[in-house]
């Protein structure tokens, strides 16, 4: 699922007060890793992401393959931050970051 700008501009809104629940450090994209981004998406539909891997071209990568893997829309990347975003099934009202 693509977002269109409004949609994106509304979430980098929501997202701005967050912080990052998962770091991605030197060993890249662990088994682990990519567990906790799909449990923190399932659980919240908006996370930050740290990532603190090398220079730009293996960050972009990492991205993509976080957002192919995990089947989600990257929102925003400022830094070493990605913002990310995926539509729950079932929305938990006291978990969700869109529903608060």
């Amino acid at each position: 699922m693509t977002l269109n700008n409004t949609r994106k501009k509304y979430l980098r809104t929501l997202g701005h007060k967050l912080d990052p629940v998962v770091t991605v450090a030197g060993k890249g994209l662990t088994e682990a890793v990519l567990a906790e981004i799909d449990r923190a998406l399932n659980d919240h539909e908006l996370i930050k992401v740290k990532l603190a891997v090398g220079d730009r071209e293996v960050k972009k990568a990492v991205i993509e393959e976080i957002c192919a893997k995990m089947h989600a829309d990257q929102v925003q990347v400022i830094g070493h931050i990605l913002l990310l975003h995926r539509a729950a099934k079932k929305p938990d009202p006291k978990l969700s970051n869109l529903l608060r």
